[in-house]
């Protein structure tokens, strides 16, 4: 009789906190089963999707500090430091604030001022 009044209350407390998490998930979501899963196929595609787009970027912003770092004289490879998240882009942004950059000046240009006053109109072409 023992046994037999276990297994009752056993079988009472699964099916009242089955019916329970039923009326919690209906009351919450309001969504059906259904719906929950159509909801998680698209939440996952749209993951998907954003993935890609962050995939993207990240390629774009690391051939822009390569490009950016072989113009200043170091080693484009060292734009890979930014694929560590937060820490990565921090640590070339330092090394092209705080680095020496290898750069060959441009020669100055010689200034030549324009003749003031200009000579209009222009002289005839002369013939020799």
């Amino acid at each position: 009789m023992h046994l037999l009044a276990l297994h009752a209350f056993a079988q009472t407390h699964h099916q009242i906190a089955s019916a329970a998490s039923l009326l919690l998930q209906d009351a919450s979501s309001g969504f059906t089963p259904e719906q929950g899963r159509q909801f998680g196929a698209a939440m996952a595609g749209m993951m998907g999707i954003f993935m890609l787009i962050g995939l993207a970027f990240m390629a774009f912003f690391i051939f822009l500090f390569w490009r950016i770092l072989s113009k200043a004289g170091f080693a484009g490879p060292l734009a890979l430091l930014a694929l560590f998240p937060g820490i990565g882009s921090l640590i070339v942004l330092c090394i092209l604030a705080f680095g020496d950059w290898k750069v060959i000046p441009a020669p100055q240009q010689a200034y030549y001022p324009p003749q003031y006053p200009p000579q209009y109109p222009p002289a005839p072409p002369t013939q020799l």
